[in-house]
């Protein structure tokens, strides 16, 4: 009896040290996809401000926490399903959309830019929130649909880091992304937009030392929305680039890749910083790649009859 109940404790203890390996192992991949996603992260926390601009500060965090809830839904009961079954019967497929959205990502990495230099910016097209209950309804449908494009291409980008994993841990990792992506994401969404009202809450608390740092804040607040858009633009190009290259190495075209792989190789010998210098090399190949697809991907949208947006169109001149 005695031996029997050994048995079955070892027994117990051998499934619970197989089952933290298994959770070992999809927090392992899990991170690795998240890192993969970072880029689009990084757009995300750039694009989702901008909903709230302007209005009242008490509706600020209901309406992130709203936004915050639609795209784990969009991730978990659409994007999801819909991940796991192609990446289980047509893997194929999985690839071309990837390389679709690679595409969508260099479009809009060279859009931004392009009207940066134009100095004909339009980002500020998104639609601001404003008090009325109604337009806070629109602006929360669109900033979820939105949402959804993005949300897409962060999980397809995590999924294609662990596609050759069985289904279930495919699914635990694509879960625990879509969890840990919409908390990093949404909280340092909050983080920045209530900033500048701890910075002005600092500034009437009578302390020098305070109002010098609420000042701070509260300045500082538009650099690192800018900076942020900066980097999210550069991040599209350079993730956009990757996934192009990438696919296209999988696809049986393996030209881009062995260039960017013989410039890896001249580099990554040098003594200390080699593995960063293989780094940069490869972002910069890949966001080069991704800035001239996307250019070429804006001059082709402009002959479709859908090519021209409404930002597009100058109204004539008035006297």
């Amino acid at each position: 009896m005695a031996g029997g109940l050994v048995g079955l404790l070892d027994d117990v203890a051998a499934l619970a040290k197989l089952a933290a390996a298994s959770i070992d192992d999809v927090g392992a991949a899990a991170g690795r996809a998240s890192m993969k996603a970072a880029g689009l992260m990084v757009d995300d926390t750039a694009v989702t401000p901008t909903y709230v601009h302007g209005i009242a500060a008490e509706r600020e965090l209901p309406i992130i926490k709203r936004i915050a809830k639609g795209s784990i839904r969009n991730k978990l009961l659409f994007i999801l399903p819909a991940a796991l079954i192609l990446s289980e019967f047509l893997p194929t497929v999985v690839e071309i959309i990837l390389i679709a959205g690679g595409t969508f990502l260099c479009f809009e990495g060279a859009h931004k830019i392009i009207h940066a230099i134009r100095g004909d910016d339009h980002d500020h097209d998104v639609p601001a929130a404003v008090k009325g209950p109604g337009e806070e309804e629109s602006t929360v449908a669109g900033a979820i649909r939105t949402d959804l494009i993005l949300s897409g291409e962060i999980m397809v980008i995590a999924l294609k880091e662990v596609i050759e994993e069985p289904i279930v841990t495919r699914g635990a990792v694509l879960v625990v992304v879509a969890i840990l992506v919409t908390i990093v994401v949404f909280g340092l969404v909050a983080l920045i937009v209530k900033m500048d009202d701890v910075g002005l809450m600092m500034t009437q608390q009578g302390s020098r030392r305070s109002e010098r740092i609420g000042r701070g804040l509260v300045s500082a607040m538009p650099k690192v929305l800018t900076f942020l858009t900066v980097v999210g633009t550069a991040a599209m190009l350079w993730v956009g680039g990757h996934i192009l290259v990438a696919g296209a190495h999988e696809l049986g075209w393996d030209w881009p890749y062995d260039v960017i792989h013989d410039a890896e190789a001249q580099v990554e010998g040098v003594g200390g910083v080699g593995g960063f210098l293989t780094w940069l090399v490869n972002t910069a190949i890949s966001a080069a790649v991704g800035l001239a697809w996307g250019c070429a991907a804006m001059a082709a949208g402009s002959f479709l009859p859908f090519g021209k947006t409404n930002h597009d169109v100058r109204e004539p001149a008035t006297d």
